[in-house]
């Protein structure tokens, strides 16, 4: 044990002296002995001293069916015994060609062309480069986008230019390019001072009203569907996503869905979108595309936009963007095992169970004085807490109420990542009951220990 706690020590101080960790306070960072994750077996986490914790989160939204999963694990050996790494610019491989066919065999509406990259960030970048460009192609000058406020599509300069968080996003204002917003549905405060579900209605009209004034300047509407993740875990109403996707067909605006945070199962089915019937002109989509295991993400477009994009080299209508490890052979072998093991041991079914015990798990925490609201669509949760439940008055910013329940939780056995003082639960999607009943009771304790 002594020898564990030593190189705990030893690997925390090499970190304090070195590592800048992303989103994260480092002032706060220096005086936390956060643990320092060695391994997973899994739906849980263990630190370099042997502790184990649930992962909460799915290590931020990625993970789909556990830690050290042996079909990927397989599929990971294998790639790599034949080719870890080969340019996507000018050649291909195996791997890619058959993961684009399987992502286009699943994916909603007419997208049949896939566009890979590494992160969320970049699968929109594309994404927003794509829509610009099909309408430069075509001859039309469209340079404006449609957000919705709340919104968060990532952190280079262009998502967050379609991004609306003011904490992550105002300080780079200076940098971006202009966008149009809309409300976000966030129906508990919402800005039009409205209620479910007219506050859906409402927010959706506004859409309306931006067309009604620069519609012939937008290239597309970007939303994040169903769920707002960054925001705090924001639910819209139902037939909100219905809604203004068809006011954004009607003007003849192309439709971008970020499905980087809600694809892969995260609402209960594959796509968020496919609740709604909503068939997307561009999907992004990330995170757990590869189960949680290597970076890799994609950005699946209509045939009518791929073809805007050919012509002669000299007309220069190529899509001038990518990257070094685009269509990374072992992401896309990992990636392959995926959907292979959400057909195998029919991860959705085993959702569609498991999210009806979250819902019941969850109804008496929604009495907590100090608890605001519980959004949930399908495994993703947010618990929203205030200092006073009656006037839903937020607590002092000062004293990070969420971090202090995510701490609290950590010394209960539970890893979770709050949004501000909105609680998060994103576990595995291949949760047992057994350990999502012990995930909510420990965020139930440390809610009512920080809160008491």
């Amino acid at each position: 044990m002594n020898g564990s706690l030593d190189r705990t020590r030893a690997l925390r101080a090499v970190d304090r002296a070195h590592v800048w960790h992303p989103f994260t306070p480092m002032s706060a960072w220096l005086d936390d002995d956060a643990p320092i994750i060695e391994r997973g077996e899994g739906c849980w986490l263990i630190d370099t001293d042997g502790n184990r914790y649930i992962d909460g989160v799915s290590s931020l939204w990625v993970n789909v069916h556990g830690h050290r999963h042996p079909v990927l694990d397989a599929a990971l050996v294998e790639q790599a015994g034949k080719l870890a790494h080969s340019t996507f610019l000018g050649l291909s491989h195996p791997a890619a060609i058959e993961l684009a066919g399987r992502l286009v065999a699943i994916a909603p509406g007419a997208l049949t062309r896939v566009f890979f990259s590494e992160n969320g960030a970049a699968a929109v970048e594309v994404a927003l480069k794509m829509a610009y460009s099909y309408w430069r192609n075509r001859g039309e000058a469209r340079d404006r986008f449609v957000r919705l406020e709340n919104a968060y599509h990532g952190d280079t300069v262009g998502a967050v230019s379609v991004g609306g968080i003011d904490r992550f996003h105002e300080t780079y204002r200076a940098l971006l390019f202009s966008t149009a917003s809309i409300p976000s549905p966030y129906c508990y405060r919402c800005s039009l001072g409205k209620t479910y579900p007219s506050c859906g209605v409402a927010c959706a009209e506004a859409l309306e009203r931006v067309l009604d004034s620069e519609g012939d300047r937008v290239a597309a509407l970007i939303i994040e569907p169903l769920v707002q993740g960054a925001a705090g875990i924001v639910t819209a109403p139902d037939g909100h996503l219905r809604r203004v996707t068809e006011i954004a067909r009607a003007r003849g605006i192309l439709v971008i869905v970020d499905e980087v945070a809600t694809g892969f199962g995260r609402t209960g089915t594959m796509f968020a979108c496919e609740q709604e019937s909503v068939e997307p002109d561009l999907m992004c989509v990330g995170k757990g595309i590869t189960g949680g295991y290597l970076p890799l993400s994609a950005t699946l477009a209509t045939e009518e936009i791929f073809s805007a994009f050919l012509g002669a080299p000299e007309e220069h209508k190529t899509l001038y963007h990518g990257h070094s490890y685009s269509g990374n052979p072992l992401a896309a072998a990992v990636a392959l095992a995926n959907l292979d093991v959400f057909e195998r041991e029919r991860t959705l079914e085993h959702v569609a169970e498991i999210e009806v015990l979250l819902g019941e798990l969850l109804a008496p925490l929604a009495e907590h004085p100090h608890v605001g609201e519980i959004r949930r669509r399908g495994m993703m949760v947010g618990i929203e807490l205030v200092a006073d439940r009656a006037t839903k008055e937020p607590f002092d910013e000062a004293l990070q109420m969420g971090a202090a329940v995510a701490r609290a939780a950590r010394a209960r056995g539970a890893i979770i990542r709050p949004l501000g003082d909105v609680v998060v639960l994103m576990p595995p999607l291949a949760i047992s009951r057994e350990e999502l009943t012990r995930l909510v009771s420990i965020t139930a304790e440390s809610i009512d220990a920080v809160t008491a």
